[in-house]
C-alpha cells in the first residue's frame, strides 16, 4: 500500500483575478465625477458670503454665552469665597476659645 498523494496544486492569485475579469464598480465612475455640475464663480462667492454671515452670527452668540458664563462663574466664586472666609472666622474663634481655656 502506497502513500496517498495529498499535494495541492499552486494557484497563482494574480492569474485567478485576471480570469475573473474586471471588478464591478461600486459607485460613480471617474468620468461621472469629473462631469458633475459645478457652481459658477458667482455662486461660489455667494456661498462664501453666506458662510461668513453665519460665522459672524455664531461668533456673536458665543460671545453672549461667554459673558453669561463669566457672570455665573463670578457669582459662584464669590459664593465660595464667602463660605471660605466664614469658615476661617469660625476656625479662628474656636482657636481663640481653646487658647483662652488653656491660659485661664
Amino acid at each position: 500500500m502506497g502513500k496517498r498523494d495529498n499535494r495541492v496544486a499552486y494557484m497563482n492569485p494574480i492569474a485567478m483575478a485576471r480570469a475573473r475579469g474586471p471588478a464591478p464598480s461600486s459607485g460613480p465612475s471617474i468620468q461621472d465625477y469629473l462631469s458633475r455640475p459645478r457652481p459658477t464663480w458667482e455662486e461660489v462667492k455667494e456661498q462664501l458670503e453666506k458662510k461668513k454671515k453665519g460665522s459672524r452670527i455664531l461668533a456673536e452668540f458665543e460671545d453672549k454665552m461667554n459673558k453669561r458664563w463669566k457672570k455665573e462663574l463670578e457669582k459662584q466664586r464669590e459664593k465660595k469665597l464667602g463660605e471660605e472666609s466664614s469658615s476661617k472666622k469660625e476656625k479662628k474663634r474656636k482657636l481663640k476659645k481653646k487658647l483662652n481655656r488653656q491660659f485661664n
